[in-house]
């Protein structure tokens, strides 16, 4: 069997059409929220936020799998996802797409995250991204944990194409309750 090459845009449509559907809270963040805040960079793994409890987690794997008759979805790991506000993936076994669900945790930051949240227009849909300022706190939170220079990439190209309409004060304010605020400073002067 050969995998068809689909355009992973196409997939994130139908995940969002689900989610709107189905009323759960969420944005896009990972390598598609940084072509749309920074430069286009090729990504192949769709990275969401979501607001899930356990009822409406059936409902969200019935709903992916009869959009995606080849999909793999663990239910299991599902519920420990959300019993833990940890992440879950549904893998498009026809693409190869692998979409990263990560439960909306209880803290500070992620409600903030969720109210920052902003709405853009994809191939004429409605979708939501995290702030330029979160992905860029996100991003450095994942750099201080994984060493990742693929991290300070992303920042610095947010950096530079959103550096104008970024909310700075927000941005240092939380960069320091989290720890980071020496990379970032350091990336700001690049």
């Amino acid at each position: 069997m050969v995998m068809e090459i689909i355009d992973p845009k196409k997939i994130l449509l139908k995940i969002i059409l689900i989610l709107d559907r189905l009323n759960l809270d969420y944005f896009v963040t990972g390598g598609f929220a940084v072509s749309v805040w920074g430069r286009p960079r090729a990504t192949f793994d769709i990275d969401i936020v979501i607001e899930l409890v356990e009822p409406d987690a059936k409902d969200l794997m019935k709903a992916l799998r009869e959009i995606f008759k080849a999909g793999y979805i663990d239910e299991d790991a599902m519920k420990e996802a959300i019993k833990y506000q940890k992440e879950f993936n549904f893998i498009d076994s026809e693409s190869g797409s692998k979409i990263d669900f990560w439960i909306k945790k209880d803290d500070e930051l992620t409600v903030q995250k969720f109210k920052r949240r902003k709405l853009e227009k994809i191939q004429g849909q409605n979708v939501y991204f995290v702030s330029p300022e979160d992905l860029i706190l996100s991003k450095l939170e994942w750099y201080q944990k994984s060493g990742s220079t693929r991290q300070l990439e992303d920042i610095e190209s947010v950096l530079k194409i959103s550096g104008d309409k970024l909310d700075m004060n927000y941005l240092n304010k939380w960069a320091k309750k989290l720890g980071v605020f020496k990379i970032l400073n350091r990336l700001k002067k690049k």
